[in-house]
């Protein structure tokens, strides 16, 4: 091999790891938390429909605030609208993306499971794996919920690998009944 194609070699996988390290750098990490867990590091879970949101600048990153207005509690006490704070979000022609941070369209219904306190902001715990999208089917008005950690890889301690897991297409129903048998339960 020449110097020159020594070189160009070299130079490819300078740029292949460059890269990568970029790849990695974005990359969001979940740890896996079972329904049990977030049912009781949630001081609040409720039923809530998306109002809107605004962005702003807090130390030199985009976060987003989303109103909700809550139409149901299943757990804790909660004012008739919260907001929950969030990383990311839009302003002006700048977007900052943090992967696995759940976004919300307005007019849209989701069960959040919250951690926070009344008259402040809420986070959602475990960000996708606390976010369960409402759907309902247009043929039957029949509505479930599917969890936003459902198509997303979160790392599981006990096997010590990414998996997708989470809830897909539980009805509405069973997943409250859900909610209420696990909120009694010993830790």
């Amino acid at each position: 091999m020449s110097y020159a194609q020594r070189r160009n070699f070299l130079w490819v996988l300078f740029l292949l790891g460059t890269i990568l390290i970029a790849i990695v750098a974005n990359a969001t990490s979940l740890v896996h938390l079972s329904f049990q867990e977030l049912v009781s590091y949630s001081s609040a879970i409720a039923r809530v429909q998306c109002m809107g949101s605004d962005t702003r600048l807090e130390n030199g990153e985009i976060w987003t605030d989303t109103r909700f207005r809550v139409l149901e509690s299943e757990k804790g006490y909660l004012p008739q609208t919260i907001v929950v704070h969030q990383p990311g979000g839009k302003m002006q022609n700048v977007e900052s993306h943090v992967e696995s941070s759940p976004e919300f369209r307005p007019g849209e219904e989701v069960f959040l499971f919250l951690f926070g306190k009344p008259g402040k902001r809420f986070n959602v715990v475990g960000w996708p794996q606390g976010t369960f999208r409402i759907h309902r089917n247009p043929r039957t008005g029949v509505e479930s919920v599917s969890q936003d950690s459902a198509e997303i890889p979160v790392y599981d301690p006990v096997s010590q690998a990414f998996k997708k897991d989470g809830f897909r297409n539980l009805r509405t129903e069973a997943f409250v009944e859900k909610i209420h048998r696990e909120a009694l339960r010993p830790l």
